[in-house]
């Protein structure tokens, strides 16, 4: 079950539970060696070679096989390999903070002499030109917002996360680090994070446009070789009971039943407003520019008009529920509530915080760190009802959203893996169909 405990402050979530109820389910026939008439068997002792052979070293899934015969068996000796692949466990094993307090506090005191250090000098060296010492600005605006905002949801995140993470450890889904344990235990060697998507889509801005050119959606079949040019740009289909596995630049990629995405730049949305569908929910989770993203150079961010050129109103059905991931940099905030939803005629409903916890129900950053908050927020809105009013259905009764609830989950490992939001019990019909609008990493949509 992905959602472990419902109280009135939010949801305790499984994350890994959600991915593993996909049906992850990788058929294929082949001809056996042996006679058709001998007994068809199961293995389960290949469970993590599978997954290196399969998907090499950095795989996020691990594989089990097993071999069926189909019941009508017309075709001559052909039996239905069947590959079942769960998410690797260990992505979820977040067993202590990133940064405990003790290490928290060492550096606030480091910080604090060397700031102390530096009024010392500086005060020294005022003194000896004969100025007037004047007096130092410790935080800047945008800090100063922070703390202000931080102030105002302390309550909200610590009282809420508490109830369902005490809940969690009742139930055993959380468990206390035992410091024995703490100490022997081996650090896991994690996959690499080398996904490819960002440098297929940094291919395909370089290929010539395809503003005038109307490709198909790309529906895939049984035994359909995909190269990269084939996914350019254009709404590529999965319309199967059944998982199907494509090849992207030698890396191997599961699309799930009955699901869809565009691989392309932001900028090229037309395949996806040609296929004249709009959608009940849409949940965008912009690149954001900040500092740490500049550093690691880990990939591209979006300008605010980039992300307000993100033709939603086109994507939208009537009543659309938009939920925007947003990072606690107060500008960011700011800009959603006041420019980007407005310029999509968005109204907004709701606003809630993810927090994000280890097994043990510890936050992952101090609570009160300056730099690192371990909570992130998603601001919640409706299309606005007079946009929506000429196409709607008279017996379609919109419930209201609860306002400041709380999503508490452990963390994946991977960068920047948000929870599912498809994992909770909500009103009816609030997600009847998803579209990922812009993706962390490429700017891409999915």
């Amino acid at each position: 079950m992905s959602v472990v405990h419902q109280l009135s402050p939010g949801w305790l979530l499984d994350h890994l539970s959600f991915i593993n109820k996909i049906n992850y389910h990788l058929h294929q026939q082949h001809k056996p060696c042996c006679s058709k008439n001998e007994p068809t068997f199961v293995h389960f002792d290949s469970l993590q070679m599978d997954s290196v052979s399969s998907f090499g070293t950095s795989a996020t899934f691990i594989a089990s096989d097993s071999t069926t015969k189909p019941d009508n068996d017309a075709g001559g000796n052909c039996e239905m390999f069947v590959q079942k692949y769960v998410f690797r466990p260990e992505l979820f094993d977040v067993t202590k903070p990133y940064i405990t307090p003790a290490i928290h506090k060492e550096c606030q005191q480091r910080n604090e002499k060397e700031d102390l250090m530096n009024d010392v000098k500086k005060e020294n060296f005022i003194s000896t030109i004969g100025k007037k010492r004047k007096r130092c600005v410790v935080f800047n605006q945008g800090e100063l917002d922070a703390m202000e905002y931080h102030t105002k949801i302390r309550g909200l995140i610590l009282d809420g996360s508490s109830q369902l993470i005490q809940e969690g450890l009742k139930s055993g889904f959380l468990h206390p680090l035992l410091e024995k344990q703490d100490k022997c235990s081996e650090p896991i060697t994690l996959p690499l994070d080398t996904c490819n998507l960002a440098e297929l889509c940094e291919m395909a801005k370089h290929l010539p446009s395809l503003n005038e050119v109307e490709l198909q959606t790309l529906q895939l079949m049984e035994d359909h070789m995909v190269t990269e040019q084939d996914v350019f740009s254009r709404v590529v289909e999965n319309n199967s009971s059944f998982t199907k596995m494509i090849t992207l630049m030698g890396q191997k990629y599961l699309l799930p039943p009955q699901s869809s995405f565009l691989l392309s730049d932001i900028s090229c949305m037309h395949p996806l407003l040609n296929c004249r569908k709009t959608y009940d929910v849409i949940v965008i989770d912009p690149p954001w520019q900040n500092k740490s993203v500049k550093r690691s150079n880990r990939y591209s961010y979006l300008s605010p008009l980039q992300i307000k050129q993100i033709p939603i109103p086109k994507l939208a059905a009537p009543n659309c529920l938009v939920i925007t991931w947003v990072t606690n940099r107060q500008k960011h905030l700011r800009f959603v509530k006041e420019e980007l939803y407005p310029s999509w005629s968005v109204e907004i409903v709701a606003e809630w915080h993810w927090v994000k916890i280890t097994n043990s129900g510890e936050f992952v950053f101090p609570l009160d760190s300056p730099h690192k908050k371990p909570y992130e927020g998603l601001i919640l809105g409706r299309v606005r009802e007079e946009i929506a009013l000429p196409l709607r259905n008279a017996d379609v009764k919109m419930l209201p959203i609860p306002d400041h609830k709380l999503i508490v989950s452990v963390p994946c490992t991977l960068h920047s893996h948000k929870p599912p939001l498809a994992a909770w019990e909500g009103p009816p019909g609030w997600l009847k169909r998803c579209l990922v609008a812009a993706g962390r990493g490429s700017g891409r949509s999915s």
